[in-house]
């Protein structure tokens, strides 16, 4: 199990170019709109130190790290809600990921065009929210509408969800993403098969040229993320040659970070999506491989484990479970049971990050 993450922009903010240095595959980055028309699909490993810690103990045949899928989607505009710029296919491709990863022009370069004539990120960004929160209108106006349509016939069921979406209703009518209402885990889950797009994480890249930091646009987008309860990352691009620039100071609340031959920026993406998504690693280990598999905070052990094998679920009975830290202390399974760090967990069980398990069921 990963987490699934979406690049969306405006047309021409380097979503492509970002994409590329990701996951080192190279797919058009043109200076024209709609580039990308289909999302391309990048598989990102996970960096994990303690997959090598675990290796050096184990001594396995393989390493097996967690991954990020990442999605490129083609640059929105003005009226992608209603179908424009063939809007409306690439706001159902946003729907079905976890994460958005929203990449804003922070560049200037005379030999690539701005759609709209002018760098301005904080405007850039206000663009893109409104036209994710008009196609979220538009899905929860169609829902209410249906629901309405059935109240007589079954209203004990869709009271509580008419409860809801007149909320959210109310939000995106004020240009407020959903999120920022706050809805608990179980109001999540009776709408969250509308896939509303402000509810899901966001991250703001902005792609920014060196002099970024003096750019009076600064305050604007820091004001926009905390609001929003947002992450923004800053990369420093040398247009030239698509070559991103290091830079390790701190800017207010930006991250700066590199996306070049380490995997720092990566990591940054991945630990603030994994941060956002509430998720957590867990280790199987053995002489054949170590595998890190991903999991998130509100399911018990029994769910978690599905991601390494159906039959896992279906037949659990109990779990072997050694605390990473536990098992690095005492060299391995067999000390840690010696020094009595061996737990047996049954299925409502919630695992911690870095969790070494073994599964016993029934097929």
């Amino acid at each position: 199990m990963g987490f699934k993450c979406g690049l969306v922009g405006l047309p021409n903010v380097g979503k492509s170019t970002i994409f590329n240095q990701l996951t080192n595959l190279k797919i058009p980055a043109d200076n024209f709109p709609f580039c990308t028309i289909k999302p391309n699909v990048g598989i990102m490993l996970v960096s994990d130190d303690r997959l090598n810690t675990l290796y050096n103990i184990v001594s396995s045949s393989k390493i097996i790290p967690a991954y990020v899928e990442l999605v490129d989607i083609a640059g929105l505009v003005k009226g992608a809600y209603k179908g424009e710029g063939l809007g409306n296919r690439f706001l159902d491709h946003i729907r079905q990921t976890d994460l958005i990863i929203h990449i804003v022009r922070g560049f200037k370069n005379d030999n690539v065009t701005h759609i709209y004539g002018q760098i301005d990120p904080v405007n850039d960004i206000e663009i893109i929210n409104l036209e994710l929160m008009l196609s979220d209108l538009e899905i929860c106006t169609n829902r209410m509408y249906r629901l309405k349509k059935n109240y007589i016939l079954k209203r004990s069921i869709i009271d509580r969800e008419i409860e809801i979406l007149d909320r959210c209703l109310a939000c995106l009518k004020e240009n407020r993403l959903l999120k920022l209402l706050n809805l608990t885990s179980e109001e999540i889950n009776i709408i969250d098969y509308l896939k509303f797009i402000t509810l899901k994480p966001m991250i703001y890249v902005v792609n920014a040229s060196r002099n970024f930091k003096d750019n009076v646009c600064i305050k604007g987008i820091n004001d926009i993320s905390k609001n929003e309860d947002s992450i923004v990352l800053v990369v420093y691009m040398d247009i030239r040659n698509d070559n991103f620039i290091s830079n390790n100071k701190k800017n207010n609340n930006f991250k700066t970070l590199e996306l070049n031959s380490d995997e720092s920026g990566l990591s940054a993406i991945t630990y603030h999506g994994y941060k956002l998504l509430k998720l957590k690693t867990f280790f199987t280990v053995g002489k054949k491989e170590i595998h890190a598999w991903t999991t998130t905070n509100n399911i018990k052990i029994c769910q978690s484990v599905k991601c390494i094998h159906t039959d896992l679920s279906k037949g659990f009975i109990r779990a072997q479970v050694i605390s990473y830290f536990d098992f690095v202390k005492y060299g391995g399974e067999k000390n840690s049971k010696k020094f009595g760090k061996v737990r047996i967990e049954g299925k409502n069980y919630h695992i911690n990050d870095g969790d070494i398990i073994n599964v016993l069921y029934k097929i």
